[in-house]
């Protein structure tokens, strides 16, 4: 047989291999992917329950890849910190290396019972759940049937007079053999399938027993890749999470070489029961990614606030860098008009970093790689700690210092700190989350809708600077029209929802795609909008111009 036709043949079952394992994915994300999903985001509440979540996801998706995927975007909304994803994912690469030890088990009796019974449920399925996993029995069926084919091309390779002089170099220089094979599981896309084809070809004595441990490490740094390219395009806390994990388990791989090239052990006598080349590849991949588990259990959290501080967008480092000098000063606190006037100063603080954060809301939906959630989200850490640090300042004052006048004020900025620090989390937790949802979905708001949206933001935002202005001066007749303002809000809702209905019943497909969108972000100006008109109400009431209902 010419070297050409074995390696088609191995090509061609090498990407039966590949389509195999996809079909299994696609199975299980159609039949159980929102449960799985669901399952996994309740399962984050701690490090030992995300690694075990993690492991069984990348089990049933056969891809450590997928996983790292969904839980990063968990992370880039904001539902789970990023130390508690790397974990995840570190599980999942040890889920994905017990798939490839299962797999490595002659199972091959399987394969035509798995074949069958899959296309009669595919085909027959009274429900589109089973036929899904009429799909996956289809799936595993062929991945088993994929791997008989990848040993029987590779068995008259054997013979071959190149390939031994090829491995032979390969055995004695291991880092082209590390760097082959991270390139190997870079174009398969899947850990797995990489590992399987090793331990296929190891099991008929084409891989050096020297080359296994290499070869298995070089899989795991080049798998670890995969993610970081797929999760370019995520929010910022995102992407930290697949490059947590490429420092850990490509550190690791890059250790584990040298290491071998330190203490050149013998494979078969390194790891016990693993008696074959090809139960030494596998082994190997599931001690590897255990260890790391164990490490990354104690190193996820730290290496996380690490990334997190050094890779912070530069407007966050700008930020942090300024060391920005506080009005609440502690020798202040004996004179509270002084100290209530300190509060004051960092009040009208809070009020520049929501107005910022406002002012960027729409090009989070025009555009939402022009801004970082991660620079919101540190805008809104820096409210939460100002809001902190002047409840806790005036907290020092003593109640029989203040006289009513003081112990008023006191009452009216802590609650305008209040409804700020709300705000502030209105456009981190609500809005950021549907401006990164709507890019992820790849859908678009109609021009009508779109300009219905900017013009009750423009509203709104003009709002947010009249209730400053409120705040700072005490203006009734500024806070009278910002009161009014609720009439004017509801207005424009309704509005918007009435258009957005007949654009709807149009059949305006991008109304459509958009829909709840739309509705949400309406909702949660309006939410905004109220808090700010409730800002005013201590000036208000005051004039005696508020009842317990409406405005005079």
């Amino acid at each position: 047989m010419s070297g050409t036709v074995i390696f088609l043949e191995l090509a061609g079952a090498v990407a039966l291999l590949l389509w195999a394992t996809r079909m299994i994915q696609t199975g299980v994300q159609r039949a159980f992917g929102h449960v799985l999903k669901d399952t996994l985001r309740r399962a984050l509440g701690t490090a030992p329950g995300a690694a075990a979540a993690g492991g069984a996801l990348a089990m049933a998706l056969q891809s450590a890849t997928a996983v790292a995927v969904i839980v990063s975007g968990f992370t880039g909304v904001g539902l789970v910190p990023v130390g508690r994803a790397i974990t995840a994912l570190l599980g999942a690469d040890l889920g994905s290396a017990l798939v490839a030890l299962i797999l490595q088990l002659d199972l091959s009796l399987l394969v035509p019972v798995l074949l069958l019974l899959g296309l009669v449920m595919f085909r027959n399925a009274a429900t589109k759940r089973w036929q899904q996993v009429g799909r996956i029995l289809l799936g595993v069926g062929l991945l088993l049937l994929s791997l008989r084919l990848i040993g029987a091309a590779a068995r008259p390779m054997s013979e071959s007079a190149l390939l031994p002089l090829v491995l032979g170099y390969l055995s004695e220089d291991w880092l082209t053999a590390f760097l082959l094979a991270g390139l190997m599981a870079l174009l398969f896309h899947s850990s797995i399938a990489a590992i399987l084809v090793v331990a296929a070809l190891a099991q008929q004595g084409l891989v050096p027993a020297a080359l296994i441990l290499p070869v298995v490490l070089g899989i795991n740094a080049g798998a670890a890749l995969i993610p970081v390219y797929l999760t370019r395009g995520m929010a910022h806390p995102a992407r930290l999470v697949p490059l947590g994990n490429v420092i850990l388990r490509g550190g690791g791989a890059l250790a584990g070489l040298a290491l071998l090239f330190l203490l050149r052990p013998d494979p078969l006598a390194l790891l016990p029961g693993a008696d074959t080349p090809a139960a030494v590849a596998v082994s190997a991949h599931v001690a590897f990614n255990a260890m790391l588990l164990a490490l990354g259990l104690v190193l996820a959290g730290p290496l996380a606030g690490l990334l997190a501080r050094l890779l912070a967008p530069a407007q966050v480092r700008a930020r942090l860098g300024e060391a920005r000098q506080s009005a609440l000063n502690e020798s202040d606190l004996p004179m509270p008009s002084v100290a209530i006037a300190n509060a004051a100063r960092e009040l009208m603080v809070i009020c520049e970093r929501v107005e910022t954060m406002m002012t960027r809301v729409p090009e989070l939906f025009r555009n939402s790689d022009a801004i970082d959630a991660a620079e919101l989200q540190g805008l809104d850490d820096e409210v939460d700690a100002i809001h902190t640090a002047i409840k806790l300042y005036l907290s020092r004052i003593p109640d029989d210092a203040l006289d009513a006048h003081e112990l008023e004020r006191v009452n009216e900025i802590l609650a305008a700190t209040i409804k700020l620090e709300q705000i502030a989390d209105i456009v981190t937790r609500n809005l950021v989350r549907k401006a990164q949802k709507k890019s992820e979905r790849g859908v678009e708001f109609s021009q009508a809708g779109w300009e219905e949206l900017r013009a009750m933001h423009r509203e709104v935002l003009a709002n947010t600077r009249r209730a400053f202005s409120v705040i700072l001066s005490g203006d009734v007749d500024l806070a009278r029209e910002l009161a009014r303002s609720k009439e004017r809000l509801r207005e424009m809702e309704q509005d918007s929802e009435a258009r957005h209905l007949e654009r709807l019943r149009a059949g305006d497909p991008q109304s459509r795609e958009t829909s709840t969108l739309h509705m949400d972000i309406v909702r949660d100006l309006k939410e905004i909008n109220s808090l700010l008109v409730s800002l005013t109400y201590p000036v208000l009431d005051r004039e005696g111009m508020l009842r317990s209902s409406r405005l005079v």
